[in-house]
């Protein structure tokens, strides 16, 4: 099967790709396929998230494992596309370069049938020029969070403050 997938960038202005990938690819390959259609390198790091209807951000799908230990972090490269994503859930988020943090909502438009012949990874549409530096997040605090109730109350919390 082959997905039709858009993947826009999460910014003011209207700036996306329309990719046709074969459901059984790599998340890997899938995010090649991203990095190449936008013009980045594929040099930084990325992770796909999973996420509900309303694009909360779920388990992470990573390029490489960071951690010291090994994680139970899922890995691209051991991972299908159709494992992650399908007409039951049909939305990824995917984050490029940690350091900009180029963030992308991926949604599944369309599954049909290959075509004999056709290559895959296929851009079929492309809309907007990348800008030069990533679009400026807004992260907004929860207002009803209260920083100086937790500050007040480090009673309750478990540690000796004499530790030295």
């Amino acid at each position: 099967m082959i997905y039709k997938i858009r993947i826009i960038l999460d910014a003011q202005e209207d700036i996306f790709r329309d990719i046709e990938i074969d459901a059984g690819n790599s998340m890997e390959e899938f995010h090649n396929a991203i990095a190449q259609s936008f013009g980045f390198l594929g040099n930084e790091m990325a992770s796909f998230y999973t996420c509900d209807e309303d694009w909360n951000q779920d388990e992470e799908i990573a390029l490489f494992d960071m951690s010291d230990t090994g994680s139970d972090v899922r890995l691209m490269n051991e991972t299908f596309l159709e494992d992650v994503m399908n007409a039951k859930n049909p939305k990824l988020i995917y984050v490029y370069d940690f350091l900009n943090m180029w963030t992308f909502f991926v949604e599944l438009a369309d599954i049909v049938e290959n075509e004999p012949g056709a290559a895959y990874p296929n851009v079929l549409f492309s809309f907007g020029e990348l800008p030069e530096t990533p679009p400026e997040k807004n992260f907004k605090a929860d207002p009803t969070f209260d920083f100086d109730d937790t500050l007040e109350n480090y009673d309750d919390l478990d540690f000796d403050e004499n530790w030295n």
